[in-house]
């Protein structure tokens, strides 16, 4: 993707997280937690696979 394309797609993404905190905050809220209970919950079952083979 050219530079120039890529820096407007960017732009692009966060003026619509601006629009939609503005919008609708606890819905955007809701997302983020949901977004940040599945990153949380994969690392955590890495850690315990991990965990498993070393045992």
């Amino acid at each position: 993707m050219p530079p120039r394309a890529k820096s407007i797609l960017i732009w692009i993404v966060v003026v619509f997280l601006i629009y939609a905190v503005v919008r609708n905050p606890d819905k955007a809220a809701s997302v983020v937690r949901s977004i940040w209970d599945f990153v949380y919950g994969a690392f955590a079952g890495f850690a315990q696979f991990f965990s498993n083979l070393a045992a």
